[in-house]
């Protein structure tokens, strides 16, 4: 009997861990298709002469044991210094074969750090709490009189909510209050997004923030007064919240690199720098798929019994060989993202520093900076060096990612490399984060359709979704394969369900859809 070929089309996360489960799970060979010559796709790592950028930055963890248990196969976790091995949280344990588990970092790369959780806000040239709350700190920046408006904005809210609910200005107004989101929220959103809060749909809203409110930041405040806790698979906490994370020593592309190797050695095929450029139907069946080199425009072709698509929607529908309705192409041909820039920045120092830090340099302890600030483009700051020391060749140097939300082809994204880079190491400069004389050295990283938005022709989305949905051996995946804000987790677990479908037999997709539906789950990040 002719054994199955699944076409996996993107060797990110989704179409890795789709090869990597049906090759643990059935007889079906993948061959996962990359137009790139790398692994991880927006969760890969770039190293810049030994200083590793993350796009977007990649905390491990999950409200899904699954995953989490999947991951630490991948790459074990360092040792843990409280003399444990096992991880406790909401009544259950996590026990670790401790000759395998338990590591030194220092003494090998597959590993993964347990890393603490910082983030904060940078407004009014000074640092707030990230989530934000109504602490003390928090009330005396912003002053007595903003903070009366914010706490009555409140209560107001909470009495007379919005409703209906139907844009994300709505979705926060509802949760924080009118007065807190013009001051944290509106402008670092539409900064975001290049586009009114009040245009933008609230399920962009139900997908990344969810449940969480001041009232939990409150009770988490308080909570953490009165109770430690070394447990990080925190399933009762809301995930803005949470404060360790695990990390791969190198990055994330670290772990995706590794699971490819793990792929081409359990027989799945990797052709990296082929772009899909037709999908053959017949009988509402993807019969067919050919790819062509980027640089030399061969075609392969390959028969397929399987297709698994994690590639932009928008893209898959304008290669499909048969005659799409016009509702459907219209929908998708109005789907929109948004783009991104990174640009890494390494300095001899900071000028704000962390008072009580025994770190070089009193280096502050943020993973990352959300950039409120109006006068400046800057939307988010990395600090590589708090998410693994090991991402900065020196360890007395500071390794920057300065991340910047664009369109392609607008203003951001027209500049060169060296105006980009300019236009960076300024705009630190201006809001007091460095002296333009320490940067050191740079490099400029472009990645498009970083963000599915919630806004063009998303309302119509579910014609879009029901009509692929028809193709009966096709399965999409992912945060672009689904235009699905979802995070590095979510997108494994929905290729984890396909390859449960694929082995119960069940045919309909809806559970695929419904990963990161749940009101539990929220990591607010890129």
């Amino acid at each position: 009997m002719e054994k199955k070929i699944a076409v996996i089309i993107g060797a990110g996360p989704a179409g890795l861990t789709t090869a990597y489960e049906l090759l643990k799970r059935t007889n079906i060979k993948p061959i996962i298709l990359e137009q790139s010559n790398y692994m991880g796709g927006l969760s890969r790592t770039i190293n810049y002469k030994g200083n590793r950028i993350d796009i977007g930055g990649h905390r491990f963890f999950s409200k899904s044991d699954r995953v989490m248990d999947w991951w630490l196969e991948i790459l074990p976790m360092e040792e843990v210094k409280s003399n444990t091995t096992q991880i406790n949280y909401q009544n259950k344990s996590h026990h670790f074969d401790t000759t395998n588990a338990v590591l030194d970092p220092e003494k090998t790369d597959k590993v993964m750090l347990l890393r603490g959780r910082k983030s904060r806000i940078y407004f009014m040239r000074q640092f707030f709490d990230y989530p934000i709350s109504l602490s003390v700190d928090t009330l005396s920046k912003l002053g007595p009189i903003r903070s009366v408006k914010i706490g009555l904005s409140y209560i107001y809210q909470t009495l007379f909510p919005l409703k209906p609910e139907n844009t994300l200005e709505e979705f926060f107004t509802n949760r924080f209050g009118k007065e807190l989101y013009n001051t944290f929220f509106k402008s670092y959103t539409e900064k975001v997004w290049g586009l009114p809060c009040n245009k933008i749909s609230s399920a962009w809203g139900a997908q990344r923030v969810k449940g969480l409110s001041i009232m939990k930041a409150i009770t988490h405040a308080l909570k953490k007064i009165f109770t430690q806790t070394t447990n990080f698979k925190q399933k009762e906490i809301e995930t803005s919240l949470i404060e360790q994370f695990l990390y791969p020593k190198h990055g994330p592309g670290q772990m995706w690199e590794e699971v490819a190797r793990i792929v081409k050695e359990l027989g799945g095929e990797i052709i990296i720098n082929h772009k899909v450029s037709k999908l053959k139907t017949k009988d509402n069946n993807i019969v067919q798929v050919e790819a062509k080199h980027i640089n030399t425009g061969e075609t392969l072709s390959f028969d397929s019994s399987i297709v698994v698509s994690s590639m932009p929607i928008k893209n898959l529908v304008n290669i499909l060989d048969c005659t799409v309705p016009g509702n459907i192409k219209e929908i998708s041909d109005g789907l929109i993202y948004r783009d991104f820039i990174t640009v890494g920045l390494l300095v001899n120092e900071l000028k704000i520093k962390e008072n009580n830090s025994s770190s070089i340099n009193k280096l502050i302890t943020d993973n990352w900076i959300y950039i409120q600030e109006a006068d400046v483009n800057i939307g988010r700051l990395q600090i590589f060096n708090n998410w693994s020391p090991y991402m900065v060749s020196d360890k007395n140097k500071v390794w920057l990612g300065l991340e910047y939300f664009c369109n392609k082809g607008d203003n951001i994204w027209n500049l060169s490399d060296n105006e980009m880079i300019n236009l960076a190491k300024t705009e630190l400069a201006k809001i007091d984060i460095i002296e333009t004389s320490a940067v050191e050295d740079a490099t400029v990283i472009r990645v498009p359709k970083t963000y599915p938005a919630y806004f063009g022709s998303y309302d119509n989305f579910d014609e879009l979704r029901h009509y692929l949905d028809n193709f009966a051996n096709l399965f999409l995946v992912g945060r672009n394969g689904m235009h699905k804000y979802n995070n590095q987790d979510h997108s494994m677990l929905t290729s984890m369900v396909v390859v449960d479908n694929l082995v119960n037999g069940i045919k309909s997709k809806d559970n695929i859809w419904e990963v990161n539906t749940e009101m539990e789950y929220h990591e607010e990040k890129k």
